[in-house]
């Protein structure tokens, strides 16, 4: 393998479609995502929070796959048995919404077809989109290992949430009750609590009198839905309001209804807000439901299922909701009892999938008893086995939900999901609540009703590995999992319900650690939409750039928990990124002519930009690692990029070329092995960023292995180090960007010889540059180069003041005297700003005091050599003045 590789070049241009189109039928044909269940190694776990199979995959997705695929990566390379589990959800309402949408355009409903034949449309409809989903998946690079994909549908998983179904039941968990629930009369199912959203809308609070039944007057109440007024069955006042103490027990005349009423006292009533009291709808408020409870009243539910009045609402009846709102409105005013109308802007709950207005609805619905769990998840946050939460900002997010949890509704009037295993016996009415079916099937009638999809969601992290059988070798290898990667909308949604459920069932919490980010936006900072028309296709960025330019944006473009903006110039830059990993490749591998892995040898005598260059990569691989283990992605981004492209490409790879170029045969083959070794390091230091680029260039290296998706992690080694080549280089490289910047403010080419003096104030300075001569000959090119400690000024000459050292270029011919006299007072000015800078700093107590000593003692470093240099620029301005 590695010699045929060899024999191949790298084409002259970088093309990240041919690149990338290649690896990964490569990756996967080898096997090298699977885990393979080493007893040797350690193992690391992540479950992919699983896409719906409603569409396509999103920048979302990809920003958080991409996450996970860096730390899998890494964690494969550092020798661990890393399982990355993909699957998908069968996502429930969306679904069958999506579903229910293409078979409108066909002219039919659900109900044309009848359950089982909808079901068969639902299941091709998963088969198209999950084909779509793994299309993608491939084309990010994502490692997964698909011989263990899953799917919250599938046979072992409906296993699991029937056994969870059950033992909660037997716990009494979960429960069956008639309460007040949120409903989307447009998908006619069930939401629980954190499916709807609250949006501000403007509406109306209206004023109505209720008359007395003896006839001795009316009371007043008020209600900003006059619709539900159908559905009343009391109206309570506060039991110590002394305008109302005389009414409690009468009656009042329900208008339109005609029905009598009773006038209840309850301590619920607000005295103070409106007119004291309260007009009482047990069917269509959560809070009414409760002093319904309390005062035994008859509950009347006067809308049916899709938001229509039903029989109870009388005339009204087969009206829309608001369209009876208008008319009884009108009908109210008319009668006189109607009698103000005060704007009001108030919160309305909104159905998270279809938008709708949700209505409060009495409905016989499945619970879970969320007390005790919510109890259990809480001490597991007091242990040493918590859940870490990153950042940990968003520990209080959930801490704060899981404290003030209200029992969660279960059921949904869908048919695509786990239908709830209950079953109602046909005569007798008895509930019975089983992991099968009753043996007597043909008296018992199963609920129609399936599960809340995050139901079997909340289980993923174990029902995935073989769950209930706590035998299953996947089960007992690889859960608990290492990381969850997720965004911080779903805190509530899926993290909560997967901890409390992860640890009722399996005794442990289901993840060390929570990484949470945030959600993509546009450049301007506006959530992505359709309505906006502002949304991005990942895949169509990746067919402009490339999925590496693509990851590495998403990876290093935010801080944990925070959002991320997307720039397609940002993107392009990423993909420039590639571009110069590409050039610089193909230099290296010019130059290593037939170098075999075995003769890398970097035992040989090393020049200063091999020491350095060698010394920056330890430093990386340090500052890397540690970055990856506290997820600082884009600290990662900065310290490879910094290294790639300013100290290999634009430092090393031209100082290279004076060994590489010279007669020394052992200088070349020290530098060979040098570009050979730190190239090799780098692509797999990268790798987990960039997966395609990296393996393209690794596999053309010499090498040992296959892939480098299995390549050993660089480790740090501390006899590469060496700190005196590290302060030669920073020297030698103010000194040449000082003469480049100097050719460039006098438009003199690097064609163009200069006559170079070196000034330097101490011996080692001396002995620094005699070292790295070689490097200022060719980087600086001058017809003369004078070093030393005595050197004066040439007349008129250009002068830069640098730590340690002057440099003078005689003027002769370069440049306007005038010119350089004004630059030097702009340098005079600009040091003089910085020593007031720092001695204001030194000045402040206040500083002294608090700052750590190691930042007092830099301070003060940096004032003596402000302090110097100005003195220099000082003497330079008097002697061209002169």
């Amino acid at each position: 393998m590695e010699d045929k590789q060899q024999q191949v070049s790298m084409p002259p241009k970088y093309d990240p479609q041919a690149t990338e189109a290649k690896w990964y039928p490569y990756w996967v044909n080898g096997k090298y995502f699977e885990a393979t269940g080493d007893k040797d190694k350690e193992p690391y776990t992540i479950v992919i929070p699983p896409p719906n199979v409603t569409g396509k995959l999103h920048l979302g997705h990809a920003w958080d796959t991409t996450l996970q695929d860096i730390l899998i990566r890494v964690k494969r390379m550092q020798g661990y048995d890393a399982l990355w589990l993909p699957g998908m959800d069968h996502a429930g309402i969306a679904t069958q919404a999506k579903v229910e949408g293409k078979l409108r355009e066909q002219g039919i409903s659900r109900y044309d077809l009848g359950r089982e034949k909808f079901l068969e449309k639902s299941w091709e409809w998963k088969e198209e989109y999950a084909e779509f989903i793994r299309e993608q998946w491939a084309k990010l690079g994502l490692s997964l290992d698909y011989s263990r994909e899953r799917f919250t549908l599938d046979e072992g998983l409906s296993k699991a949430v029937r056994e969870v179904f059950v033992r909660l039941y037997e716990e009494g968990l979960i429960y069956r009750g008639e309460y007040i629930i949120n409903w989307d009369p447009e998908t006619k199912t069930a939401l629980s609590d954190i499916e709807v959203i609250y949006k501000d809308v403007q509406g109306g609070f209206y004023h109505m009198k209720y008359p007395l039944t003896d006839g001795s007057g009316h009371i007043e109440v008020a209600t900003t839905r006059p619709e539900t007024m159908l559905g009343d069955t009391a109206v309570a006042v506060h039991p110590e309001d002394e305008r109302y103490k005389d009414l409690i027990g009468k009656k009042v005349t329900l208008p339109v209804i005609g029905r009598e009423i009773e006038i209840v006292a309850d301590d619920y009533v607000d005295m103070e807000f409106g007119s004291g009291a309260v007009k009482i709808t047990p069917a269509h408020d959560p809070n009414d439901f409760e002093i319904g409870n309390r005062h035994d009243l008859e509950r009347v539910l006067v809308m049916d299922e899709g938001g229509k009045m039903n029989k109870n609402a009388g005339k009204y009846q087969g009206m829309d909701r608001f369209e009876c709102r208008k008319q009884i409105v009108k009908d109210l005013q008319d009668q006189g009892v109607l009698f103000k109308i005060e704007d009001h802007l108030h919160s309305v709950g909104h159905s998270e999938r279809s938008g709708a207005v949700v209505e409060p609805y009495l409905s016989t619905q499945w619970f879970v008893k969320m007390g005790p769990l919510a109890e259990e998840a809480i001490k597991l946050q007091q242990s040493g086995d918590k859940v870490n939460f990153v950042p940990d900002r968003f520990e209080k997010t959930y801490m704060h939900w899981i404290e003030n949890i209200r029992d969660w509704c279960i059921s949904r009037q869908l048919w695509w999901g786990h239908r709830i295993p209950a079953w109602f016996h046909k005569e007798t009415g008895e509930i019975y609540v089983g992991r099968t079916e009753p043996e007597d099937i043909e008296n018992w009638e199963q609920d129609e009703d399936v599960l809340d999809t995050w139901f079997s969601s909340a289980l993923w992290p174990f029902s995935t590995m073989g769950w209930p059988d706590e035998n299953a070798g996947d089960f007992r290898r690889y859960y608990s999992t290492d990381a969850l990667v997720t965004g911080y909308d779903i805190i509530y949604f899926w993290v909560a319900r997967m901890i409390f459920q992860g640890k009722h069932f399996t005794g442990e919490r289901p993840f060390k650690d929570v990484l949470i980010h945030g959600l993509v936006r546009d450049a301007e900072g506006r959530k992505m939409s359709k309505s906006l028309g502002n949304g991005v296709d990942s895949m169509e960025v990746i067919d402009k750039y490339g999925a590496d330019a693509l990851r590495f944006f998403l990876s290093t473009g935010s801080s944990p928990g925070n959002d991320l903006r997307f720039y397609w110039e940002k993107v392009e830059a990423n993909w420039n990124f590639g571009n110069k990993i590409w050039n610089a490749s193909r230099f290296a591998l010019m130059n290593m002519g037939d170098l075999k892995h075995e003769e890398i040898d970097l035992s040989g005598k090393k020049s200063i930009a091999d020491q350095w260059i060698l010394t920056r990569l330890q430093e990386t691989i340090e500052h890397v690692t540690k970055f990856i283990d506290s997820y600082e992605f884009g600290e990662v981004g900065r310290a490879l990029y910094n290294f790639i492209w300013d100290d290999f490409c634009d430092w090393y790879i031209e100082m290279a070329k004076l060994p590489l170029n010279s007669e020394d045969e052992e200088a070349k083959h020290t530098t060979r092995s040098v570009l050979a070794y730190v190239l090799d390091h780098t692509m797999r230091l990268l790798h987990p960023f960039m997966p395609f680029i990296t393996e393209e260039v690794w596999q053309h290296l010499p090498h040992e292995g296959e892939s480098i998706t299995v390549a050993s992690w660089p480790e740090k080694k501390e006899e590469l180090m060496n700190e005196q080549a590290v302060n030669d280089m920073q020297l030698l490289q103010e000194i040449i960007r000082s003469v480049r910047n100097t050719r460039s403010e006098l438009n003199v080419p690097m064609s163009r010889e200069i006559t170079l003096h070196v000034k330097v104030d101490s011996q080692e300075v001396l002995e620094q540059l005699e070292r790295g001569e070689a490097y200022l000959q060719k980087f600086c090119n001058p017809s003369e180069l004078k070093i030393g400690k005595e050197l004066t000024a040439p007349e008129k000459s250009m002068s830069s003041v640098l730590s340690g050292v002057e440099l003078y270029m005689p003027l002769a011919g370069l440049l306007d005297l005038d010119a350089e006299i004004q630059r030097l007072e702009g340098e005079l000015k600009r040091l003089d700003g910085e020593v007031t800078r720092v001695q204001k700093k030194l000045g402040n107590e206040g500083f002294i005091k608090k700052a750590p000593e190691k930042i007092v003692e830099e301070e003060r470093a940096k004032e003596k050599d402000y302090l110097e240099q100005k003195d220099k620029v000082q003497q330079r301005l008097e002697e061209l003045k002169n």
